[in-house]
């Protein structure tokens, strides 16, 4: 009788999935805006800016045919152009209608909403200050809804405690949606305490699927020896999700785009691994980083849901007849 001792014991592993993640609704609705639109009008249909913050849906949907861009210059005329999902400035729908290219909004729903408080704020004769990331397209289509000027952008306490407004008892402010909850409620503290009469958002800017994803984070995360966020580096969401991790007790949290970046040597000797997704990060890229964790541990999965998310949203009526 004889034992085949060359095949390795693989060392158990704890795998903590986090739930809810991945895909939103609103990046859901973005995708399937751009699928459809290729089924309406056929190859090729421009895509302003990545539609969503991810390498593999870009790269997916370019195989369909789907061309990226990062202006309406670069769409030929007569062209369908799609908005990406983090929105886009006023002036942009306007020159696409100038230019008569057939064009399809894929903003998502929750960003429009801010977009409308800051035209509100606008019309009451407000000063706003919004509170995100310099350079990210989500705040440049935001502060593009309302005139030059109008908007204030702070990203941090420094910034809210030295921010000088025209007129302090005239002010609001709104933030962007992909925030980390805790790094956005610093900010809103300082500009509520310097400002006592700045006007807030009726409901929360920062959206249910970030909200619910460092929720779930936050909860792992303590009980995890290394961590993994898998998403794109300029996915706003997706590297919160790794700052929150940190925060909350797991030391060793790293973003990485699919299973071939992990790096395999920093998760030896660990026991509790936890995996999450970004927003705009598909199912399918966890499913290939569970796979490849499979290959090197003996692996137990333990799924730990904070909440059930029920949110979808419709697509615009012309690509729904």
């Amino acid at each position: 009788m004889t034992t085949d001792s060359s095949v390795a014991k693989k060392p158990p592993l704890t795998l903590l999935l986090a739930s809810p993640r991945g895909f939103c609704a609103g990046v859901d609705r973005a995708i399937h805006i751009v699928e459809r639109a290729l089924e309406k009008f056929g190859a090729p249909v421009y895509v302003r800016h990545e539609i969503v913050h991810n390498r593999f849906v870009v790269e997916e949907l370019a195989r369909k045919g789907a061309v990226f861009v990062e202006e309406l210059n670069e769409v030929p005329d007569g062209a369908a152009v799609v908005f990406s999902a983090h929105g886009v400035p006023k002036t942009v729908p306007l020159e696409a209608k100038r230019r008569a290219l057939t064009s399809l909004d894929a903003t998502c729903p929750l960003v429009t909403k801010v977009h409308r408080e800051a035209e509100q704020h606008h019309d009451l004769g407000r000063q706003i200050i919004m509170i995100g990331h310099a350079g990210h397209p989500e705040v440049i289509g935001t502060i593009g809804q309302v005139p030059e000027g109008t908007v204030l952008l702070v990203g941090t306490p420094e910034e809210a405690a030295t921010v000088m407004p025209r007129d302090p008892d005239k002010l609001a402010y709104i933030t962007q949606t992909t925030l980390s909850v805790d790094d956005a409620a610093e900010v809103i503290k300082v500009l509520q305490a310097r400002f006592p009469k700045i006007v807030s958002p009726k409901r929360e800017d920062i959206c249910y699927a970030t909200t619910n994803r460092q929720a779930a984070v936050r909860t792992i995360a303590p009980r995890c020896d290394a961590l993994m966020v898998i998403g794109s580096p300029n996915s706003s969401n997706s590297s919160r999700l790794v700052e929150v991790a940190t925060r909350a007790g797991c030391s060793r949290s790293v973003l990485v785009q699919r299973a071939t970046e992990v790096d395999w040597a920093e998760l030896e000797g660990i026991e509790r691994l936890g995996i999450t997704a970004g927003a705009s990060a598909p199912e399918i890229l966890v499913e290939e980083v569970v796979a490849a964790v499979r290959q090197r541990f003996d692996v137990t999965i333990e799924e730990v849901r904070v909440t059930t998310e029920m949110v979808t949203f419709k697509l615009p009526q012309s690509l729904s007849e």
